[in-house]
């Protein structure tokens, strides 16, 4: 055992916060993990509503919590909670990782944007050439990664949000406002519209909660699209969501929301356990994720 796991509260204890948060497939994962890393800790679901953000970061140090994991609605609102903000979450002006340092000062990373591009590394390398093009859905803490993640892997995106404002925020945010990102209000009835020519990569991202169990479904035409087109679906409870079938029925390449999810939690369990996941055993992970889905 290092000096560093002797420095921090024994059993190593982590979570996920977020509202609502009873969906959330992070303590199957992550204990998975600690089970096959024979580490003595736990991983659990805390649902935090909004109003009380505050105080339940505040008091993570008290508990003994090594961190936990931020999904929606705190993705951005954690951020001036924290004593140090990590380059890249600070870039992508959202935080879904909380760490508790030894001497207890709070830490915010962002894994989203690596486990999101994690999982479309295999399309962008068998990519022949050509333009990178993506339509993105949201502009939240998750669609800010998504972005900052295609953005910087040479993607011209369009950015689609109810809110207007949000979706301009999020391109000025990202210093995008340079002619390779567009927004647009969903209510404008916006949709993806790709004519890939050989070589090209269009890719499709729901990065909102809609399509997930007790939400709307994303309502969302994917006749103008090539078939060629790659859709992503970041929700994962269903793991196949409407948008995701409708993309199967045209004969497209889909991603669930288990890849990004799996992708992200890597970066989180080493830096609350300190130790490196297994990740040569995704595929009974993925199984075992798959059937509690």
């Amino acid at each position: 055992m290092s000096n560093t796991e002797n420095k921090r509260p024994v059993p190593a204890t982590a979570g996920v916060i977020g509202w609502p948060i009873a969906h959330s497939q992070s303590p199957a994962l992550h204990r998975f993990w600690l089970e096959a890393c024979g580490i003595n800790g736990d991983y659990s679901r805390f649902p935090v509503h909004p109003d009380h953000l505050a105080q339940a970061i505040k008091a993570l140090p008290a508990w003994g919590m090594r961190g936990v994991n931020v999904t929606v609605p705190h993705k951005q609102a954690v951020i001036p909670l924290l004593d140090e903000i990590d380059p890249l979450a600070e870039k992508a002006g959202a935080v879904n990782i909380v760490r508790v340092a030894e001497d207890g000062r709070l830490q915010g990373y962002n894994s989203d944007i690596t486990g999101f591009m994690e999982a479309l590394q295999p399309a962008i390398k068998a990519q022949g050439g050509g333009l990178r093009k993506a339509f993105i859905v949201g502009a939240g803490g998750a669609a800010r990664a998504v972005a900052l993640g295609l953005t910087e892997a040479g993607f011209t995106c369009q950015i689609v949000n109810r809110n207007f404002e949000k979706a301009r925020a999020l391109a000025r945010d990202i210093g995008a406002l340079r002619g390779d990102i567009e927004f647009h209000s969903l209510e404008d009835n916006r949709e993806p519209e790709f004519t890939l020519q050989d070589g090209e990569l269009g890719v499709i991202v729901n990065a909102t909660t809609l399509g997930m169990s007790g939400q709307p479904p994303l309502d969302l035409s994917l006749e103008k699209v090539d078939p060629r087109s790659l859709v992503y679906d970041i929700v994962y409870v269903p793991l196949e969501t409407p948008l995701l079938k409708a993309a199967k029925a045209r004969g497209m390449q889909t991603i669930d929301g288990l890849s990004m999810l799996i992708g992200q939690a890597a970066a989180a369990f080493e830096l609350f356990y300190d130790r490196k996941p297994p990740r040569d055993q995704d595929q009974a992970l993925r199984a075992l994720l798959t059937k509690k889905a």
